[in-house]
């Protein structure tokens, strides 16, 4: 169609003139009086329905009955590729990023992308340096609020996450998860260059920079730059004068 067509105008207008009723607090336009009352809850603070079990009240009839299934359990919506169940359709749509390796939302400073909007809002904190969840028990700044809830488990020694095969309590899901594969031996994390498996994506990322060259940790005092942390402190012995490890081995390269 030409952009010029005269039937674009009138297009222009039907959209308009769906917008038939607005909010009188904000002055937002809604194309049914059902979606203005939902959205007028918002300045109201009104929640009509009510949970029949625990009491806990929602702004719409949909948010109640996604909450109802945490009481029942029902998980109606089912992934194609690995079978597992989710609770709400929005819910799957995330989980499948998993095995499409779709990347939604992308860093604006340098470019990384990611395929969970928190992961990415944590990710810019690295930019900023901004840790705005402070624990009240050590003063100890996060970039999150999860890990702000998994770091209080360190001084209240909560470990809510079982291994069922050897009965090891750990503090955070991921950890267990981590640990599972020392059982199972899966390795899902693989490098492209050569192909090895790793357990941890962290490992994996060690291990690239053995074909990357890549040296990330400088010593503030000679510049020299190294693969990981550890071989850094060791290093810094030399300056300081402590008596480095026999196994410090910093010129293989290893990961």
């Amino acid at each position: 169609m030409s952009l010029f067509s005269p039937e674009l105008p009138q297009q222009h207008v039907c959209k308009e003139e769906e917008m038939l009723h607005f909010c009188e607090t904000c002055g937002k336009g809604f194309s049914t009086r059902t979606n203005l009352f939902i959205h007028k809850t918002i300045h109201t603070g009104e929640k009509p329905y009510s949970c029949e079990i625990c009491g806990k009240d929602f702004r719409t009839s949909y948010e109640s009955l996604v909450h109802m299934r945490t009481h029942t359990g029902e998980r109606p919506y089912t992934c194609n590729t690995c079978g597992k169940k989710f609770s709400t359709n929005s819910d799957l749509s995330k989980h499948t990023r998993i095995h499409t390796g779709e990347k939604p939302y992308s860093c604006t400073i340098c470019g990384e992308k990611f395929s969970f909007r928190p992961t990415l809002k944590i990710h810019l904190s690295t930019h900023t340096g901004e840790e705005p969840y402070v624990c009240e028990t050590c003063g100890k700044g996060l970039k999150s609020s999860k890990g702000l809830l998994i770091h209080m488990r360190t001084h209240t020694g909560e470990k809510p996450y079982l291994c069922n095969t050897c009965g090891k309590r750990f503090n955070n899901k991921s950890a267990l998860t981590r640990h599972t594969r020392t059982h199972t031996g899966e390795k899902p994390y693989s490098c492209e260059t050569c192909g090895k498996r790793f357990s941890e994506n962290s490992v994996l990322k060690r291990h690239t920079r053995i074909h990357t060259g890549e040296r990330p940790y400088p010593c503030n005092i000679c510049g020299k730059r190294f693969y990981r942390t550890t071989h850094l402190k060791q290093h810094i012995r030399v300056h300081s004068g402590e008596k480095q490890s026999l196994f410090y081995l910093p010129e293989l390269g290893s990961c």
